[in-house]
């Protein structure tokens, strides 16, 4: 088994108990209600019908564009487009099928018409000094942007999420698996992300695709190959794990605490010794314990206190970083700053990666080379307050 079926998950679940398929078949007499009446005009009816769906659509979405901005872009997009063609859906397939079909094309005509997304590790270069940081950013829309795990849906009101379903949902958003799934061709990303991570057959991928069961087996042989290479042998969720929730949940705070406070040894302490930075829009990442340090003491704990909460992306740690200029008089409130999401070392509770998403919400210069950047709304996005007290 390769490394890229290891990190899927499947949709195949064991034979469900009686009451289940009672609820099912319920389930399946709303639907089919909501539909019906959907199809003689009624909006609210065709709004209760896909609500539900929703979160799933835009996961799916973002695992093909590695953007959260453009997934409800498309969502959007799929949901007009199914409410305008509610005629031509037949009954053949599940209508959540039929809704990820129209994803699914959606999301291929984005592709295809722009590049794709990456991170500075993949596509920046490794920066020589730390004055690299405060070089001109490229535009937002060529790199890849996290993922709120409060966007996947999981659980409702009425039940608690299960936890085989959030292990697989969080693992399938990871940030080196969505960024290596950018590295495909969109059709072979399509069929990767229909069979190994929503479980489609290969037959049934291949129709959603317009395209043979052969042709699609042979994308896939190729898709698989390529993620292969680029994806950890373990994923975040393995090695949380592996490790425990208390040991990576510890270190964590450790990490927080660090940064507030500006102590540079305790943060490279938390670090592994081949550690990468990156800060997203900026192309230049920094590699190893001195020239993170350096970064470290020259540019954020330059110019700015700090002030971070805890979050999450992409099924991974993260901490919501606020910040105010080192001018600014005490009591002055932390604005957005950065959304850091880290990734941790296979074997233990080190951290292997910090990405750092910048999303400073104001303007101003901190010293001769601070460029600010235009807020991208990420907080927003990710439920986080607007501003911290001083």
């Amino acid at each position: 088994m390769d490394a890229t079926q290891r990190r899927t998950p499947t949709n195949i679940q064991p034979a469900q108990p009686e009451p289940e398929a009672e609820r099912e078949a319920e389930r399946d007499g709303e639907e089919e209600r909501l539909l019906t009446a959907a199809r003689a005009g009624d909006a609210e009816a065709f709004r209760r019908l896909v609500t539900p769906l929703q979160p799933r659509l835009r996961t799916h979405c973002y695992r093909m564009l590695g953007s959260l901005f453009d997934a409800e872009d498309a969502l959007q997009d799929t949901l007009v487009k199914a409410w305008q063609g509610l005629d031509g859906f037949d009954g053949r397939a599940r209508f959540g099928t039929w809704l990820h079909r129209i994803a699914t094309t959606t999301c291929l005509n984005a592709i295809r018409s722009r590049s794709r997304r990456a991170l500075p590790v993949d596509t920046g270069f490794r920066a020589a000094g730390p004055s690299d940081a405060a070089g001109p950013p490229i535009a937002e829309s060529a790199w890849l942007e996290p993922f709120p795990d409060t966007a996947l849906g999981l659980g409702t009101a009425s039940a608690a999420p299960d936890p085989q379903e959030t292990y697989e949902l969080r693992e399938s958003v990871e940030l080196a698996l969505v960024a290596a799934w950018q590295h495909l061709p969109a059709n072979q990303r399509a069929a990767l992300i229909l069979t190994d991570v929503l479980g489609y057959p290969a037959r049934d991928a291949a129709s959603l695709l317009d395209t043979t069961t052969g042709a699609l087996n042979s994308a896939l042989q190729r898709a698989r190959a390529i993620v292969a290479e680029k994806v950890p042998a373990r994923s975040q969720q393995a090695t949380r794990r592996q490790v425990g929730d208390a040991t990576i949940d510890a270190a964590v705070e450790r990490f927080r605490t660090a940064m507030d406070d500006a102590d540079v040894d305790a943060v490279i302490g938390l670090l592994r010794a081949d550690a990468t930075w990156s800060m997203p829009p900026q192309p230049a990442w920094f590699h190893g314990h001195e020239a993170i340090a350096a970064f470290l003491v020259a540019n954020p704990f330059h110019y700015f206190r700090w002030r971070s909460v805890l979050t999450s992306a992409n099924g991974q740690s993260a901490l919501a970083a606020y910040s105010v200029l080192a001018t600014e008089p005490p009591g002055t409130p932390f604005q957005p700053h950065a959304i850091n999401v880290l990734t941790f070392a296979g074997d233990g509770d080190q951290i292997a990666e910090v990405t750092t998403f910048l999303d400073v919400t104001r303007r101003g210069v901190a010293g001769p080379d601070f460029r600010a950047f235009t807020a991208t709304g990420l907080f927003t996005r990710f439920g986080l307050p607007s501003t911290l007290p001083g």
